[in-house]
Parts: C-alpha cells; sequence; structure tokens
C-alpha cells in the first residue's frame, strides 16, 4: 500500500475545489475513494445479482481493519448499522435488577448516549450524573457519581457541545476500581489521531463513521474488551449474532465467543464498502499524521479565536480538546449561514459555532475561517474587557 502525503491526502476531497469544509464533528467530507468504492457496490450489485459471498468479505475486512486502527483484536469488534444499536445492544445485556443498577454519566453525553441509559430506569436503572462545571467536567466529577451501586459508566470522549475532551483514562479506572464497567463513546473523535482501547482500559467503545472516519451512514462499531465478551448475553440479538448466521437455526441460540454476539441483523453492506474506503485512506496517510496535523489546525484557530477577542469555550490545553472547537455566539444559526454564504461550512449547536478539522484541512483554511469571523465579529459574544 503506497502511502499518502497531507496535501495528495486532501487533493482526493473535491469539495476542496470550491469550499472551505470545516464540519468533519457533522460530516466527514466526501474522498474520490469512498465514491469508487460506493461504485464498486453498485456493480457487483448489477453484476453479478446477490454476491452475499464477496459482500459479507467485505464486511469482515472491515471488522479487521477497524480493530487494526483502534489496536483492538478483530474479535472484540461487532459491525452495528449505527452507535444506537451498539450502546442498545450492551444495555439490553446487562441486569439492573442486583445490588448494581445504576448507571453513572457526565452531563456533557449525546443524546444517542444519554437517551438509551435513560430508558433503562424501566427495567430497574437509576440515573446518577457526573456534574459540569462551566465547560470543563473533571475526573473528580466522575468520582462522585460512582460508588459501590454503579453498574455501568458512559463517558463521551469528546463533547459535541464546547470541544473538551473526557480524562478517558482516568474515569476507566475509577470505573474499574470501584467494581463498574466503563463504555466510550468515542464517536466525536475516531478517525482524527491515534487510539489504543487497550491502552485507555475501558471495557466498551462504539463509535461510527459518518465523521472522522469519513465514510457515509449506516456503519457503526462497538468495541467489547476480550475478556468480558462471554459474560453478556444479549437480548437484542438477530440471526448475525449467531456462531454460524447462515446454519439458520430457529429452534437455539448460539453465541460466539466473540463481540460479533452483539450484532443482530443483516450487515450493512453498501456502508461497509464505502467504512472501508476510508479507513483504507486514512491508512495510507497515517493516522499520526494525522492527530499531528489536527493538532497544530486546531491550536491555530483556537489561539487566533481567542486573540481576535471571540470567547472560546473549548479548553486551551491540547490534552483536554479534541478536533472540535467552539466559540460563542449570539445568533449561531445565522452566523452559520453567513459563513456558508462565504463559501464555509461549519455547523452549530446551540449558540456554539462549531469549527472541526481532519488531516485534509490546512492553514489557509483556518485563516479564511478567522477572516470571515471577523467579518461577522456583530454575530460573536466578545470577551470583556477586564478592568485595571
Amino acid at each position: 500500500m503506497t502511502t499518502l502525503s497531507i496535501d495528495q491526502f486532501r487533493d482526493r476531497f473535491p469539495i476542496f475545489k470550491s469550499r472551505v469544509y470545516v464540519n468533519s464533528c457533522s460530516q466527514g467530507a466526501l474522498s474520490t475513494d469512498v465514491e469508487a468504492a460506493m461504485q464498486q457496490y453498485l456493480a457487483s450489485w448489477h453484476e453479478q445479482g446477490s454476491p452475499w459471498e464477496l459482500w459479507v468479505e467485505q464486511v469482515e475486512a472491515l471488522r479487521t481493519a477497524f480493530a487494526r486502527s483502534i489496536g483492538a483484536d478483530r474479535d472484540e469488534v461487532a459491525v452495528m448499522p449505527s452507535a444506537s444499536g451498539g450502546i442498545n445492544a450492551v444495555a439490553s445485556a446487562l441486569d439492573f435488577t442486583g445490588a448494581r443498577s445504576a448507571v453513572a454519566m457526565g452531563e456533557f453525553e449525546f443524546p444517542t448516549m444519554a437517551q438509551v441509559w435513560l430508558a433503562q430506569q424501566k427495567r430497574g436503572a437509576t440515573i446518577r450524573w457526573a456534574k459540569a462545571t462551566g465547560d470543563r467536567l473533571e475526573a473528580d466529577a466522575y468520582a462522585d457519581a460512582i460508588d459501590e451501586r454503579t453498574l455501568i459508566v458512559p463517558m463521551t470522549h469528546i463533547c459535541y457541545k464546547n470541544g473538551h475532551k473526557t480524562d478517558v483514562a482516568s474515569v476507566a479506572r475509577l470505573a474499574r476500581d470501584r467494581g463498574a464497567y466503563s463504555f466510550l463513546d468515542d464517536y466525536q473523535r475516531t478517525g482524527s489521531g491515534p487510539i489504543d482501547v487497550h491502552a485507555l482500559g475501558v471495557d466498551f467503545m462504539v463509535t461510527g463513521c459518518l465523521k472522522y472516519l469519513l465514510a457515509a451512514a449506516g456503519v457503526a462499531f462497538l468495541y467489547v474488551r476480550r475478556d468480558i465478551v462471554e459474560r453478556f448475553e444479549p437480548t437484542i440479538t438477530g440471526w448475525f449474532g449467531r456462531i454460524n448466521p447462515f446454519a439458520f437455526q430457529i429452534d437455539s441460540l448460539d453465541w460466539p465467543p466473540a463481540a460479533s454476539r452483539f450484532e443482530s441483523g443483516t450487515p450493512p453492506v453498501p456502508s461497509a464498502y464505502a467504512a472501508l474506503a476510508a479507513l483504507r485512506l486514512l491508512e495510507r496517510v497515517g493516522i499520526d499524521a494525522v492527530g499531528h496535523r489536527v493538532a497544530h489546525l486546531v491550536e491555530r484557530y483556537r489561539s487566533a479565536a481567542e486573540g481576535s477577542g471571540f470567547v472560546v469555550r473549548t479548553p486551551p490545553q491540547a490534552d483536554r480538546r479534541g478536533p472540535l472547537v467552539v466559540v460563542q455566539s449570539s445568533d449561531a444559526p445565522a452566523l452559520v449561514a453567513r459563513l456558508a454564504g462565504r463559501g464555509i461550512i461549519g455547523s452549530c449547536r446551540g449558540n456554539g459555532l462549531r469549527v472541526s478539522f481532519h488531516a485534509y484541512n490546512n492553514d489557509a483554511d483556518v485563516d479564511a475561517v478567522i477572516g470571515a469571523l471577523r467579518a461577522e465579529a456583530a454575530l460573536l459574544a466578545r470577551v470583556e474587557a477586564k478592568s485595571v
């Protein structure tokens, strides 16, 4: 596999010929590689009709490639249709009627994660919240929420609304020391830099391909630590959660000794083609190179926004932020529309303008966004001058 430079990587995303794209936190840009993979899938359907063996091989190749990208083994990865599907599969395998029935989660969760656990209250779960302090959520807040009654600790890696990065290793260690499972939502980070799930010490992780993994909706991943896999029998299941789906048995359940036991229905083949192409593209540029580029761009943008007097809600410390930077606006939807008129594609949540970077971005993109923000400064919150 030939390697790509950062500039060659950027060239594979046609949108940059006409737009400044800084919205990977919502949707990764479309590469020629992913487009070609989708055409390959359609061609196989046209030419061979129903080549299911070929299609399942693509899904298995995707499982292997993703596992390698996060430092996991392939039998620790389930290929899911969505992050919600992965979270629900785990939730369905837990018993909330025993001494441990509490879910301790932070106030920075994306609704996908939070709502699944709120729904478990009907099955006996109780919810305890790790409280945020402004735009910060420290490990100590989780320490206050986790006790001998805690069953599982969900946590987002990067907060979707302010860019704050959770100290995942510390929270996972705290959960383990107190006898609880840890469950990482890495959707707002995976693909923007290196990750090693074994080193982080999490028990579960969910993520998907829509954002920094640069593919399409319809495919996601659930990581389950190898030595706990066989403790769980999800009640949300289906024929692809069996040892051999094509045995077509209807009178019994068998459970593979792998994370694939959390899968359910027919795999998302079209999205798997796209996701595999995107992962291979990221492998060619190198995830370390991606991480270095993203870190550089985030600091350049954050510093420039702060230097312009704008209210930056994302932490200044490099180890407490990811690829997403949020600047406070007085009317963020209007600001997003004004930026779009200038050829800049970003997004917002509430009145926070979200700008996110990938390795396909460059310094000129950062400067273009900063220039546009200065031109639209009337729509941005300003840091109050301190009296001397």
